[in-house]
């Protein structure tokens, strides 16, 4: 954030470490694309579909390698903008009317993020989640303060969630309360809240994992295939 504040707009892609049980789609070790913009929500979504779109079309010169894992051109070239914007709330009637036992307020696990996912062509949002632990600082909605400006990236075909985005919370003052009250040591923040000002811009971010992003478009059964030294609990050392 303390760049964006000078330059406007900054990325990085860099590894990411995480301790999860094993599946097909977690690794220990992954790259994700990190970006943080001076905008709102919907402007941090835009620049993820006019990426993600300009992904997809890059790769008709490969069209040849991508027959090897049966994706063909004509599923990439649906990938245009606009991409659906689904509400959590939108969400969780689809469910309950397809017969899942989920109540509001309850996180979307991967199984159900992938039933919703079968119902798409192309990549889609949902946005808006309910206010949480997991989405402490971030903005919540000015019509509804119970919800979090604040939107997951699915890919479609059942693939679900290859990345997050948020618009932060940037006011100082509301950041330390919020840590305080949430009795996180503030002096293991020191370095986060240094760069706020008493009044902060407006400012937003998302990150994609580039392993998920490459298992969806390859079709790749297990996320292991989709980078060359997968590391996970079961195997650390490549």
């Amino acid at each position: 954030m303390s760049f964006a504040d000078k330059l406007g707009k900054v990325y990085s892609v860099t590894p990411s470490f995480r301790q999860e049980q094993p599946t097909n789609r977690h690794l220990s070790e992954y790259w994700r694309m990190e970006v943080v913009q001076e905008s709102g929500l919907d402007e941090i979504l835009d620049a993820q579909e006019e990426l993600i779109s300009f992904i997809c079309s890059s790769l008709k010169e490969l069209h040849e390698t991508l027959g090897y894992f049966s994706r063909s051109l004509r599923d990439l070239e649906k990938v245009q903008r606009p991409f659906s914007r689904v509400t959590y709330d939108e969400a969780i009637e689809t469910l309950q009317k397809d017969g899942f036992e989920i109540y509001w307020g309850q996180k979307i696990a991967h199984d159900l993020e992938h039933h919703l996912s079968l119902n798409f062509e192309k990549p889609f949002f949902i946005v808006k989640y309910p206010y949480s632990n997991e989405t402490l600082l971030s903005k919540t909605d000015p019509k509804n303060p119970e919800l979090s400006l604040t939107a997951d990236l699915l890919a479609p075909e059942g693939y679900g969630e290859i990345g997050s985005s948020v618009q932060m919370l940037t006011e100082r003052d509301a950041v330390l309360k919020l840590l305080k009250d949430a009795k996180i040591n503030l002096r293991n923040r020191l370095w986060f809240t240094s760069f706020m000002q008493p009044r902060s811009g407006c400012y937003s971010a998302f990150a994609i994992g580039i392993e998920r992003l490459t298992q969806w478009i390859c079709k790749l059964p297990n996320i292991e295939e989709a980078t060359a030294l997968p590391r996970t609990k079961d195997s650390f050392y490549p």
